[in-house]
């Protein structure tokens, strides 16, 4: 895996075989954030990576210049290989946390610019994801929510739905607060 772009370009890290993690594809990365890139300042947002896995999206949005991103990954085997890839790189930005990451949205009554979701696609609790992340208000005024989910899944009834986007075998469906 690589890093696309900003201060930490073309950094590559091997995470180890026995990682439990499906790493969101180079392209669909690629995509994702030239989407952001028309959306969002990075040296202004404050991102919530709600399932680290490997750590590359929240590595993406540091080296892209986002000055605060938490980092939420409850296996022990991703948490320390998250923790080595950023004390290598220096990544102080990055505040990663081995926890529940359902109880830390509940709990920690942050506000978010940017809020990122990739869990496991047969997590039971995948479509539950929109309604915590808007009924703990985790997100700050216009501030996104991204889910990358399976096909499977559409979102497009939800009262905060924005848009979807596939790229491949991924699906990514952004949320965002309506205005009322």
């Amino acid at each position: 895996m690589r890093i696309v772009s900003g201060k930490y370009k073309g950094k590559r890290f091997s995470p180890p075989k026995n990682l439990k993690a499906r790493p969101t594809t180079d392209v669909a990365k690629e995509a994702l954030f030239d989407i952001l890139n028309n959306r969002i300042d990075y040296e202004e947002t404050r991102v919530l990576d709600m399932f680290g896995g490997t750590g590359s999206i929240s590595l993406e949005f540091a080296s892209r210049g986002c000055p605060s991103v938490t980092l939420i990954e409850m296996n022990a085997t991703n948490y320390l290989f998250i923790k080595k890839t950023l004390s290598e790189l220096k990544a102080t930005e990055i505040n990663a946390i081995k926890g529940d990451t359902f109880k830390y949205i509940e709990r920690c009554g942050s506000k978010f610019d940017v809020i990122f979701a990739d869990p496991p696609y047969d997590h039971p609790r995948l479509q539950e994801i929109p309604d915590l992340v808007f009924q703990n208000d985790a997100l700050h005024g216009e501030g996104l929510l991204i889910l990358e989910h399976p096909k499977e899944f559409s979102f497009e009834n939800h009262p905060n739905f924005l848009e979807h986007r596939k790229y491949g075998h991924v699906n990514f469906t952004f949320f965002q607060k309506t205005t009322e």
